[in-house]
């Protein structure tokens, strides 16, 4: 960018107002100098055309039947897909079963499947607040791979004891209900019993939903050209089915939670949800899940929030010129000894322009931000994809977070350029330092261990701020780049960034105290 600058009268007198008044100088040669002013103008306009054009190109049609994800009590979205087997139970009680075995089929085709549990299969018993998609819950389960487990609420999740279930030495389980709390346990005898975990489901309604539930997501493949997921169904045996409390006395009722398994798994033309009647237990069958939706090949058909914002790199990369522009136009110009006369302290001068450019630069992001997010989830659905919903807090970090990566990317550029004096090249370092490594890591162009390692060491890691999906134990998909998830926590990565740029910015200050203008 070629940008004229005029020494402003505010500039060129000496400042005896302090910082306050060197801070308005710096913020008068900003706002005087048409081309940084429509830079920043650019930026937002970049940011807001890139991303509608990624929403458009992913939006000609969506998928077959989709649509809007149940939301959990904690305002994320979720799969609430399961077999269930039900009575209404009235205040407080227990429920306790038996699970003799937990077994599985994956399909191999439409038409056709083999022997195959998935890790994550479930097999237990749940209180659950009505059965509408998204409510609260508690749920004993024994797992296919991951010995018993208490969730609640689905992103809760409270390991118990490993092992598996067999006919000889069956896995027993109990769900007690006191008020809103409930307290999960397992035996291995029937007569002691630990406790697993509890929970306290706020609002639980006096008549719960409470019995038996079976669920299974689509199974991890590995294929010739990356990994898959492959419908799965499972089956779980439970005997002894024991009830104590307020209940209805009714019968059982049975039924598939969902029109459908959710996006986390799905039945195959071969195999359907059931519950069959054994004796004093059932046999029920069961796809689906119960868990937060996260991103990944398992949930291609659904939208994040950070789809929206793909043009941030864009506008970081306009904002990161005018960074640098602002120092290095007046080194070219001739023009930096006269700020520095108009205020000998340079530490304080450096300061100021960074304090405007990185206000200008937060103010950009958020404004891009907050206008991609709504606007891009709209146009989404309304063409069939639905968008995975985040608590309102994570909604505010990443708008807030794409303003505080564009700010510190752009004092990144002005200390570098500080140091090199020289624009073009003080642009290329930054550039090639943060945004080549984040394209490069994201584009699965890189094996996901080089990409990681990207998102790590070099200021790319600040990118994690936009982050909006998080990494769950009992969700599998696949946890890479190329799929939305960095290897750090969105602050730790924004630390990252944060780093690189006070250390520029410190070297900065001392070559500007110590070196001829």
């Amino acid at each position: 960018m070629t940008a004229t600058l005029t020494p402003s009268r505010t500039a060129a007198r000496p400042a005896r107002g302090g910082f306050a008044q060197l801070l308005h100088a710096e913020w008068t040669k900003f706002r005087t100098v048409r081309g940084w002013v429509a830079s920043s103008v650019g930026a937002v306009l970049v940011i807001c055309l890139v991303g509608l054009l990624a929403t458009a190109a992913g939006n000609q049609s969506g998928p077959e039947g989709t649509s809007a994800l149940p939301v959990g009590p904690g305002g994320q979205a979720v799969n609430d897909s399961f077999y269930f087997v039900h009575q209404p139970l009235q205040g407080d009680g227990t429920i306790t079963v038996s699970v003799s075995s937990l077994t599985g089929v994956v399909a191999t085709d439409p038409k056709s499947s083999r022997p195959g549990l998935a890790p994550w299969a479930k097999a237990g018993i749940i209180v659950k607040d009505g059965l509408d998609q998204g409510s609260a819950y508690a749920a004993m389960m024994l797992t296919g791979a991951h010995g018993v487990r208490m969730q609640y609420d689905y992103t809760h999740d409270i390991a118990g004891a490993a092992g598996r279930a067999t006919r000889e030495q069956p896995v027993r389980l109990r769900l007690q209900r006191s008020g809103d709390t409930v307290t999960g346990y397992q035996s291995t005898d029937g007569t002691k019993w630990t406790e697993v975990g509890s929970a306290r489901l706020s609002g639980l309604s006096a008549t719960a939903q409470v019995g038996l539930f079976v669920a299974s997501p689509s199974v991890e493949e590995k294929t010739g050209t990356g990994t898959g997921f492959a419908p799965a169904v499972a089956t779980g045996a439970f005997d002894q089915v024991d009830l104590g409390g307020r209940w209805s006395a009714g019968s059982w009722q049975q039924r598939q939670v969902s029109d459908g398994a959710g996006t986390s798994g799905s039945y195959s033309q071969t195999t359907k949800g059931q519950a069959v009647a054994t004796g004093s237990g059932f046999t029920v069958t069961g796809a689906g899940d119960i868990a937060p939706v996260v991103g990944g090949p398992a949930t291609s058909g659904v939208r994040t929030i950070e789809n929206f914002l793909v043009g941030a790199f864009a506008g970081l990369i306009i904002m990161v010129v005018v960074g640098a522009g602002y120092i290095t136009v007046e080194y070219r110009r001739g023009l930096i000894g006269v700020t520095l006369a108009a205020s000998p302290r340079r530490g304080r001068v450096l300061v100021a322009k960074a304090l405007v450019v990185g206000s200008i630069a937060f103010v950009v992001g958020v404004v891009s931000a907050a206008v991609m997010v709504p606007f891009g989830g709209q146009r989404s659905e309304s063409n069939g994809f639905p968008v995975l919903t985040v608590p309102s807090g994570t909604e505010l970090r990443v708008v807030v977070g794409t303003g505080l990566l564009l700010a510190v990317a752009s004092v990144l550029a002005l200390a570098v350029g500080t140091i090199l004096r020289r624009s073009a090249v003080a642009i290329t370092v930054v550039v090639v330092g943060m945004v080549l490594p984040y394209l490069l890591a994201t584009a699965s162009v890189l094996p996901d261990g080089a990409s990681e390692w990207l998102l790590r060491v070099t200021p790319a890691a600040g990118f994690a701020i936009q982050q909006s999906v998080a990494r769950y134990e009992q969700v599998v998909t696949v946890y890479a780049p190329g799929s939305g998830y960095f290897p750090l926590a969105p602050w730790s990565g924004f630390a990252v960034l944060c780093a690189y740029a006070a250390v520029a910015f410190a070297a900065a200050v001392v070559l500007l105290r110590r070196r001829d203008v």
